[in-house]
């Protein structure tokens, strides 16, 4: 039976400093994912080296991979665990059961994310968060020691299996390697046009048959990654930020955020140097030991981004840069979807056809632009409306009932 007393978080009882978190962190999303939609990843190197404006691209490689690669979807997966902890307290505090909101939002969630992957964008997140998401409640009972204890358990997982594999000359994603490659050549992809499939599709049917490998070149990815472990891990982080309500007691908890701003510094940005290094000259030292440098340099440089942006907001609560980050995070999941879609007319042979063609550097400028029109559209949009397109139709499907999108003139909200 519905609830219709239930209803999504208000804009009045919503938190700026999350919002605005989420817009960074899907502005920082776009600038690790858009270098794969321009094909640019894909690209043999003397093939790289020959694109317009290219002279700028390694050093800007290196700088992706010290400040971006990791960090941001560290804060996204931060950020989803603040939200199960709101949505729990919400439903609660209403009336409803909140496991089954939850879960109901999951199921969606992962509908949503496996639709993205097939048809739009294999790079796709959705899917696994959504499917890691469910696991969330099995740990809602647990003391704050051992939901601590469990999350850096898990984030420190990836580093033990890594030193195995290594050690021992495994390859856990083999046979997903072997299904992808049996596919390419089923339909003709090699080498040699990987990296300009896309660029020469003429139709959504080349396309499609490009998206259905990169989903198991996603699986590889998750695997050798061992990405299953870090985003839980950082889910229970999460979780314990918002059970806590660590993002609505900024103030009470200042000397603390600096501390872990100073210290997130001071170890992850030298760390992050050499994690760098290691990931652009191909992990000379060794998996196990590039797995080591991940594990101390880009979570800690997370943490120092999240709560620098914390200190930012406690001196400067009405710096425009917060309410300009603010409404692309509030429609997360609509600037999400809108990205592949972007990314899709801009880069592929069935649009405008840049992809393969344009540098590393041209590619990021592109970002740049994508989300000053995302943020523009976004602020636009909620000028008159209450949520995202997209997530006006998950709540109304989560909730069960009809929600109205459209603010009320009198700006009391239902």
């Amino acid at each position: 039976m519905t609830n219709n007393n239930l209803s999504p978080v208000r804009s009045s009882e919503r938190y700026v400093i999350l919002d605005a978190l989420r817009g960074f962190a899907i502005l920082g999303i776009a600038l690790a994912n858009f270098p794969e939609f321009s094909l640019y990843t894909f690209l043999p190197a003397d093939d790289a080296a020959q694109l317009p404006a290219s002279g700028g691209d390694r050093g800007l490689r290196y700088l992706l991979y010290l400040l971006v690669d990791g960090k941001f979807y560290t804060l996204f997966s931060l950020l989803f665990g603040i939200g199960f902890s709101i949505i729990l307290s919400n439903v609660t505090r209403k009336g409803g059961n909140a496991l089954r909101v939850f879960y109901r939002r999951m199921v969606l969630l992962a509908l949503i994310g496996g639709l993205h992957l097939i048809f739009l964008w294999s790079g796709d997140i959705l899917l696994l968060y959504a499917l890691l998401g469910m696991l969330l409640p099995l740990f809602r009972h647990l003391s704050d020691r051992r939901l601590l204890a469990a999350a850096l358990a898990l984030l420190f997982i990836p580093v033990c299996i890594d030193t195995v594999c290594e050690l021992t000359h495994t390859n856990p994603s083999a046979r997903v390697v072997e299904l992808q490659q049996i596919y390419c050549a089923r339909f003709g992809i090699t080498d040699a046009n990987f990296a300009y499939w896309l660029h020469d599709a003429t139709g959504y049917n080349e396309v499609f048959q490009f998206l259905i490998q990169g989903a198991l070149v996603r699986m590889q990815e998750f695997i050798d990654g061992n990405r299953y472990f870090k985003v839980l891990g950082l889910f229970l982080i999460g979780y314990y930020i918002g059970r806590q309500r660590l993002y609505a007691r900024l103030e009470e908890n200042k000397p603390w955020l600096k501390r872990l701003f100073a210290g997130g510094l001071m170890v992850g940005l030298p760390l992050s140097l050499l994690y760098a290094w290691s990931s652009m000259n191909a992990h000379p030292w060794g998996l196990s030991i590039h797995s080591l440098l991940y594990f101390v340099s880009v979570y800690p440089m997370a943490f120092a981004y999240a709560s620098g942006f914390g200190l930012l907001y406690l001196a400067r609560p009405r710096l425009k840069a917060f309410t300009w980050l603010a409404a692309p995070g509030r429609m997360a999941l609509s600037n999400y979807i809108g990205q592949s879609l972007a990314g899709m007319f801009i880069f592929y042979g069935i649009g405008l056809g840049l992809g393969s063609t344009i540098s590393l550097v041209t590619t990021e400028l592109i970002v740049l632009v994508v989300f000053v029109v995302q943020q523009a559209f976004s602020r636009m949009w909620l000028n008159t409306f209450r949520f995202g397109p997209l997530e006006w139709i998950w709540r109304m499907l989560t909730y069960g009932h009809w929600i109205a999108c459209r603010k009320p003139r009198s700006g009391v909200e239902p």
